[in-house]
């Protein structure tokens, strides 16, 4: 009975994990570039005290084994990196990456973080970057008075000068893609960092070498199902109070043996 109690209460504790995952998710439902993470679960490890093919009296062999589960426990929380329905917002510097690929940005220590959020603005200096000022890399820097902003699939940033009426280039985006983009590590404000499970990033020019290509003017939503999150908190939530009564009932049964009388 005691080992019935702590058996539940693994899965109480995993299923209190699954019900936060699907939290974060549902709260960053609106949020561009946001991607959804999953629970996954293991069980552990179970005592035995008979095991399968063990010799047997009658000169044959056990044919099942006797062992017994002692709970579950969290496996991993997976960061899935389907595509996000598209938005249009009509905003030339915004973009949405439709496929395989992150925008670079550079961090303030220097290094560089990656992000599916394509909502760009312009510094004083005219430069693109994030909502929280940082800076797209490689930088593109928009002229004072340029006008008829155009973003190219593959990234070519072109824009009418004063004085000019056939568009100037003014730089290249590139895009970034992992081998495992499950292994990049979530730093909050929708960046990502790699890890030595996601790989080193290879670069290139959107539409080139399995990058996505650019569609200006939209964002990406985040590909979180309201739906399928509900389901999956409902079920979570059964799941919680069968395991719940599972304790109750050991309690029971404990109460019971101390009560007997002789």
């Amino acid at each position: 009975m005691i080992r019935a109690l702590w058996t539940a209460a693994t899965g109480m504790v995993a299923k209190q994990t699954e019900i936060d995952v699907v939290a974060h998710n549902l709260a960053n439902v609106n949020t561009t570039g946001f991607k959804k993470a999953r629970a996954e679960f293991q069980d552990l490890m179970s005592l035995g005290f008979r095991a399968a093919g063990a010799p047997a009296d009658n000169t044959g062999v056990v044919p099942t084994s006797g062992q017994v589960g002692l709970g579950t426990r969290v496996a991993a929380i997976q960061r899935l990196f389907s595509q996000g329905d598209f938005q249009y917002t009509g905003n030339p510097l915004d973009l949405a990456i439709e496929g395989d690929g992150f925008f670079q940005v550079r961090l303030p220590d220097g290094t560089t973080a990656y992000t599916r959020d394509g909502t760009f603005k312009l510094d004083a200096e005219g430069r693109l970057v994030t909502s929280d000022g940082l800076l797209l890399e490689p930088n593109v820097t928009i002229p004072p008075g340029a006008s008829k902003i155009t973003i190219s699939a593959n990234g070519i940033v072109s824009a009418v000068l004063p004085g000019e009426s056939a568009p100037t280039e003014l730089g290249r985006i590139e895009l970034a893609r992992f081998a495992n983009p499950a292994g990049l590590e979530a730093i909050g404000r929708n960046l990502f960092v790699p890890t030595p499970a996601s790989g080193e990033p290879v670069t290139g020019q959107p539409g080139a070498e399995g990058m996505g290509t650019l569609a200006q003017g939209f964002l990406e939503s985040s590909n979180v199902q309201v739906v399928e999150e509900m389901v999956r908190m409902i079920a979570a939530q059964r799941a919680y109070e069968a395991v719940s009564k599972v304790v109750s009932t050991a309690d029971e049964m404990m109460a019971q043996a101390n009560n007997m009388r002789r």
